[in-house]
């Protein structure tokens, strides 16, 4: 059984207790913050968009503030249906506040980064303890995947930050209530994360085990007489989706637009249930989030599992609810994302906080164990040996494929390495003298830091395409037709003249879009087309061609002259779109 929360004495008899519960709650959440700080929010401000997602969600975010088209979400003038916009809101209402996609496209993850780090500890101070609670929001914090997805301007944090909100708001009500408003925060905030992306809805499977454990009478569940007001997550989560769909819906049939008809049937369908049910990219094995994700990516809460899984089985036997709820609702998510065929290690990102949760009270003890402190140091040194033999294979052994690897990468010289394996071997020294289990988090929030600082803006015009597409227009005379084909989203954002782009992510298309470059090219003299090296046949053989650079993998030739006739019979001109960027927009 999980230890009971512990109670805090009156400091010299004087003080009241509350008075100093506060204050040690107020010194937990220093330390969180601080984590969180170190892991996550080093990352503000030190490098533009990277792809493969941030230039694009960058991109739709800053073009919603030009257009003032917040509900249809566009891409170079393009209607992007894969995604609901509220993401996309966030990073608009960032880039109005400050004018500055550097200063503000991270800032909605390192938000969402706080606030599911304060949940997990709230939650688990309240079910488990205060020590229980911070040890559980710690472990969180320095998680492998909880560091690299929040560091990320992709649409997981912000779900996961909706995800535990729901989660605390249904748990303190079927857990610690009854608590009727965070009943309804918890449907509302279910909904928002439908409209942030599709899977928002899963919180609400927590009725399943809690109806379960009910009958089965588990302790720690609350007694609840509620009767009708049992429904009330219902239209909370329907306000929640109600907050997108609704309008957009309005706008489909007040506007008469066959384009957003198009719209709003693939968000629906295609890129809902069609995405789940029968998957056309990233089909992995039923198995892939249990070898492939948990053991890497969850690190190093995925080794203490060899300590954690003998206690919360038996946290199941004695049917203490407060755990056992918590930990099978993870397991209904791991199971509704390994029956789809397509999977990608980000999908389980949510249940990774809920998991914390469930091995909260059992992590101070555990902590104490020479094993523990023995996984802590262990973990460290791979991460400093790693940078060492990077260093060692550079300046003794002189590895010619590693320096072209990073110089592929923008990477010019290996002093943030050093200095990580400096100060991380210094860190990990330490606390294997002082206190061994502060190993890992030590060395992964010290990589973090000279991540940020040292290596991250080296490799930033490298990473964003800043430099290729800067260069890339220099070759372009101003006043040139230019047009782009099979374009990257980040080129869009260095753009110092307007452009024409035949569309986004035509390459399901087939051949299609080549047609229609091909009609746009050949329609007026003088102009020039970029396109991929491999985009050259059919239709641009002919073409003079001359280099234009290398960026995200691909090298870009410019194109002049004439397409293919057979090719240019078969494209269609209305396809073309002219994309202004804000630099010329008067």
């Amino acid at each position: 059984m999980p230890e009971a929360p512990p109670v805090i004495p009156a400091a010299n008899g004087v003080a009241p207790a509350g008075r100093v519960v506060e204050r040690a709650q107020l010194q937990d959440l220093l330390w969180l913050g601080l984590a969180v700080l170190l892991v996550v929010g080093t990352g503000l401000g030190t490098r533009m968009p990277w792809p493969a997602d941030e230039p694009r969600f960058v991109l739709i975010a800053r073009d919603m503030v030009l257009t003032g088209d917040w509900l249809f979400p566009r891409i170079g003038g393009d209607l992007y249906a894969d995604k609901p916009p509220v993401f996309f809101w966030l990073l608009a209402l960032g880039y109005a506040l400050t004018g500055s996609i550097r200063a503000s496209f991270l800032v909605p993850s390192f938000v969402a980064a706080c606030t599911v780090v304060a949940l997990v500890y709230d939650l688990g101070r309240r079910l488990f303890g205060r020590i229980a609670g911070l040890a559980g929001a710690l472990m969180l914090a320095f998680c492998v995947q909880f560091g690299l997805t929040m560091r990320g301007a992709q649409i997981d944090p912000v779900l996961c930050g909706l995800t535990t909100l729901s989660m605390y708001g249904l748990l303190r009500h079927l857990l610690l209530g009854p608590a009727w408003g965070w009943y309804f925060v918890g449907g509302l905030a279910a909904g928002v994360g439908v409209v942030t992306k599709g899977v928002g809805f899963l919180p609400l499977l927590v009725f399943i085990p809690y109806a379960l454990m009910r009958a089965r009478g588990f302790a720690g569940l609350a007694r609840i007489e509620g009767g009708a007001r049992w429904a009330l997550v219902v239209p909370a989560f329907l306000l929640g989706v109600a907050i997108w769909l609704m309008p957009m819906l309005v706008a489909v049939a007040t506007r008469n637009d066959p384009n957003l008809v198009a719209y709003r049937d693939e968000i629906l369908f295609q890129q809902t249930v069609e995405r789940y049910a029968s998957a056309w990219h990233h089909v992995k094995p039923w198995y892939y989030f249990l070898t492939e994700v948990i053991p890497p990516l969850w690190l190093p809460l995925s080794v203490l599992l060899f300590w954690l899984v003998p206690r919360w089985i038996g946290a199941f036997r004695e049917r203490d609810a407060r755990v056992g709820l918590p930990l099978a609702w993870v397991l209904l998510t791991l199971l509704f994302f390994s029956l789809s065929a397509g999977k990608r290690g980000v999908y389980i990102f949510p249940a990774l906080p809920i998991t914390a949760l469930a091995a909260a009270p059992f992590l101070p003890t555990l902590f104490q164990r020479k094993g523990v402190q023995r996984v802590s140091l262990a973990l460290g040194a791979v991460l400093v040996l790693g940078a060492l033999a990077v260093l060692v294979m550079d300046t003794v052994v002189g590895d010619q494929r590693l320096r072209n690897t990073l110089n592929e990468a923008g990477v010019d010289s290996l002093a943030p390495v050093s200095i990580f394996a400096a100060l991380g071997l210094l860190a990990w020294l330490v606390c294997a003298w002082k206190r061994p289990v502060l190993a890992w988090p030590t060395v992964f929030a010290t990589l973090a830091v000279v991540w940020s600082y040292g290596i991250a803006p080296r490799i930033d015009g490298e990473r964003s395409a800043s430099t290729f597409t800067r260069e890339m227009l220099a070759q372009v005379p101003p006043g040139t037709d230019l047009g782009l084909m099979a374009y990257k989203e980040q080129f869009l954002l260095y753009l110092d003249r307007p452009v024409v782009n035949f569309g986004h992510a035509r390459w399901r298309e087939g051949s299609q879009e080549a047609y229609d470059a091909s009609a746009w090219l050949n329609a007026a003299p003088g102009r020039t087309l970029l396109i991929p090296e491999s985009a050259v046949s059919p239709c641009f053989e002919h073409a003079q061609r001359q280099p234009a650079g290398t960026s995200s993998g691909d090298v870009w030739l410019l194109v002049t002259g004439a397409a293919d006739d057979a090719c240019v019979r078969r494209g269609d001109l209305s396809r073309a779109l002219t994309y202004t960027p804000p630099r010329s927009t008067p």
